[in-house]
C-alpha cells in the first residue's frame, strides 16, 4: 500500500482518519481558498479538496493524498468560521429552527500515477428553536469558534439539533469516512 498523507492540519480530520486504523502522516497545503467568480458551494469544496491534494503531490511522490474542504450553507450563502463569541452567537441565532447544510469536498489523489477521485458529500443539520440564553450557555461551555456553523457535533453541539440528514455523519466533522473508504478500496487499500 502506498503511504497515506492527509493534506490538512485539522485536528478534527486527523482524529477521524485515525478511526480507520491505517498509518498516515499529515501536512498542511498552502493554497488560496477564496471562491472563484460564479463558483457554487459544491464546486468550491471539490476544487479546494483537489487543490489541497495536488499542492502536496510534488513533495510527496508515491503517496495516496487525501484532500478535504468544507463549507456550511444557509439559504444558499456560505457561513464561515465565527472566530469569536459575537459572530458565533449571530450564526446560531440565524440557524434557530432552520436547516444548515454542510458540503464536504473530498479528494483522493494517487501521486504515483495521477489517478484522482473527487466528490462532494452533503449533510444537513436541522436546528431546534434556540433562544439567546441557550445559545450563550452553549458558547460559554464549548467555545466552537473554529467550527463553521458555530457548534461541535461531536460534543455538546448535538443538543442544538432537532435532527440530522445525510448518508455519512463523519462528513459533518469534515472528513466523510464512508466515501473515503470507497475511494481507498478503488486504490487497492484493504479495509478493515
Amino acid at each position: 500500500m502506498l503511504p497515506l498523507l492527509l493534506a490538512s492540519s485539522s485536528p478534527y480530520r486527523r482524529e477521524l482518519l485515525s478511526r480507520l486504523r491505517l498509518p498516515f502522516t499529515s501536512a498542511s497545503p498552502d493554497i488560496d481558498e477564496n471562491p472563484l467568480p460564479g463558483e457554487s458551494p459544491p464546486q468550491l469544496v471539490q476544487r479546494l479538496a483537489e487543490q489541497k491534494a495536488r499542492a502536496l503531490a510534488l513533495s510527496h511522490p508515491a503517496h495516496l493524498i487525501i484532500g478535504s474542504d468544507q463549507v456550511a450553507v444557509l439559504d444558499g450563502q456560505i457561513i464561515g468560521k465565527p472566530h469569536h463569541f459575537e459572530s458565533a452567537r449571530q450564526q446560531l441565532l440565524n440557524s434557530s429552527n432552520r436547516s444548515l447544510t454542510f458540503l464536504t469536498g473530498l479528494c483522493l489523489l494517487n501521486s504515483s500515477n495521477g489517478h484522482c477521485q473527487v466528490d462532494c458529500v452533503p449533510f444537513t443539520v436541522h436546528f431546534r428553536e434556540l433562544d439567546e440564553q441557550r445559545i450563550e450557555r452553549y458558547l460559554q461551555i464549548e467555545q466552537p469558534y473554529d467550527c463553521a456553523g458555530s457548534f461541535k457535533a461531536e460534543g455538546l453541539g448535538i443538543s442544538l439539533f432537532r435532527s440530522t440528514e445525510g448518508s455519512d455523519s463523519t462528513s459533518l466533522v469534515g472528513l466523510p469516512l464512508i466515501r473515503l473508504v470507497d475511494m481507498l478500496l478503488k486504490e487497492g487499500v484493504e479495509l478493515p
